[in-house]
């Protein structure tokens, strides 16, 4: 069926699960009409046949798509990453005139948004990388959207992304990150503390299961009483659901079932990557990452399966006391996998020059995203109180969370090496928090091998300068004008 007149003020291209459910949210908004497109026209209609109250504007040809637009024609895509995007991205812009408006809403590499900006403002078009965050669930009832671009673009776009976001204590889950790619950027941040987050509320189950001996069902009802306190979020409530759940099949629990190999989508690894070369230590994330990937080797893992472990069996003495620990431990390593999360954001703002409102980010993660939680409005406080906040974790209220957790999340990370239970994030997590707050850290000896086996020079702590030891020679020490790094 083609479309006749520009009658729709916004499109969607792409019409797997996200997109059907993205674009029956912009439909069921008022003043929106929605035109859709998909290059399979079964699955369009499909879409159009099952939901007659949405009202869409359908097209069989990307001609007739392009056409039903109104202007400035305002399109988002929501293909699977990669070479398919670009190819969308080229046919819309081989049709749309300068001022148009092209949406990329799914997981993109930020440097592939720069790149993909860059090209098409140069052809006079508005290229927008939105990190859209929810989930299929999301996308329906309402996502935290995270779009960067030009300020032309938010001009149109905003009004549009503001009625279907999530709305969190009373305001829309969306904001303009900054240009070009900035908002695929702090999307994979948010990713990337996804994965720390997850993996941490793993460990979390893993040690109370084995400490205590309690069941899945049991542990269910720990995750169900922490959601009503300070680790309130949306990965806790689902935990608890998750470990709730009873296979049909066996009448195990369903986690038992599951095959402990666990898959990823590479924006954590993403995360990783950037941070490694914005040199940014992202320890909690990038060990979350590292346990998915020793999670799916299966044939190391059992080969390594009768290396020896702990002589002695471990439990708890004290069931609730190690409970108590434990959720403590989460709280600490939760902060810190946000404050390296934020730490990154930072760096990459620099880097890329973005002007990115980290309070405002916390906002819109409030509501709608997979790692929506209570303390995020404790991160908007932070900033909003000291914008130039150095690390998060050092903020009144983290300051004060670590002083009462510490002691608690040392206590957990010692029982589970000494139980012999990979405990990776929390370790990590603990092993940064020591590393911030050390006065000295071994690194002086570190800089020390560099100079001798690569003159890689070194500064001192009781006068300025750069300098180097002949250590070939008779190991007197010089002053240098190359840099010390």
């Amino acid at each position: 069926m083609a479309a006749t007149a520009a009658t729709a003020n916004i499109g969607v291209v792409g019409l797997a699960v996200m997109g059907s459910n993205l674009a029956r949210n912009l439909a069921s908004r008022e003043g929106n009409t929605v035109a859709v497109f998909n290059r399979t026209w079964s699955k369009t209609e499909t879409l159009i046949t099952e939901h007659p109250e949405a009202g869409f504007v359908a097209s069989e040809e990307i001609d007739d798509f392009v056409a039903s637009l109104q202007q400035p024609r305002t399109a988002i895509i929501m293909v699977k990453a990669g070479a398919g995007t670009d190819a969308v991205i080229n046919e819309l812009a081989d049709r749309f005139e300068p001022g148009d408006i092209i949406v990329d809403g799914g997981n993109a590499l930020f440097t592939d948004t720069i790149r993909r900006e860059k090209a098409l403002r140069e052809r006079g078009l508005n290229f927008v990388g939105a990190g859209i965050s929810g989930g299929e669930e999301g996308a329906l009832l309402g996502p935290s959207i995270m779009p960067g671009g030009s300020a032309q673009a938010w001009e149109t776009l905003g009004p549009i992304l503001k009625s279907i976001a999530a709305v969190a204590e009373g305001e829309p889950c969306v904001t303009h990150i900054g240009t070009d790619g900035a908002g695929h950027f702090v999307k994979m941040i948010h990713n990337g503390i996804e994965y720390a987050d997850m993996q941490l509320i793993a460990e979390a189950y893993d040690l109370i299961r084995r400490g205590t001996g309690k069941s899945p069902a049991e542990i269910a009802e720990v995750f169900a009483e922490w959601n009503r306190g300070e680790l309130e979020s949306y990965l806790i409530e689902i935990t608890a659901e998750v470990l709730r759940q009873v296979d049909a099949e066996t009448g195990k629990p369903l986690v038992d079932v599951i095959l402990d190999q666990a898959g990823a989508k590479g924006t954590g690894a993403w995360t990783v990557k950037s941070a490694l070369d914005l040199g940014i230590p992202v320890s909690g994330i990038a060990e979350a990452v590292f346990a998915r990937s020793l999670s799916s080797k299966p044939a190391q893992r059992a080969a390594a399966s009768d290396l020896p472990g702990p002589a002695e069996a471990w439990t708890v003495d004290d069931a609730d006391a190690f409970i108590e620990d434990v959720r403590k431990a989460l709280f600490a390593s939760k902060i810190v996998a946000y404050s390296q999360g934020f730490d990154e954001i930072v760096a990459g703002a620099e880097e890329y020059g973005w002007d990115i409102h980290k309070g405002e980010v916390a906002k819109i993660w409030r509501g709608g995203c997979i790692i929506r939680a209570q303390f995020l409005n404790r991160i908007t406080d932070a900033y909003a109180a000291d914008p130039g906040l150095v690390a998060l974790l050092t903020a009144p209220y983290f300051r004060d969370a670590l002083t009462e957790s510490q002691e608690a999340w040392r206590r957990v990370v010692v029982a589970a090496a000494q139980a012999g239970i990979p405990s990776p994030a929390f370790s990590s997590s603990l092993a940064y928090y020591d590393g911030l707050r050390a006065d000295r850290l071994p690194a002086a000896l570190v800089q020390g091998q560099r100079d001798f086996f690569g003159a890689h020079t070194y500064q001192r702590v009781d006068k300025d300068g750069i300098f180097h030891t002949l250590w070939s020679g008779d190991r007197t020490e010089i002053e240098t004008d190359g840099p010390s790094h």
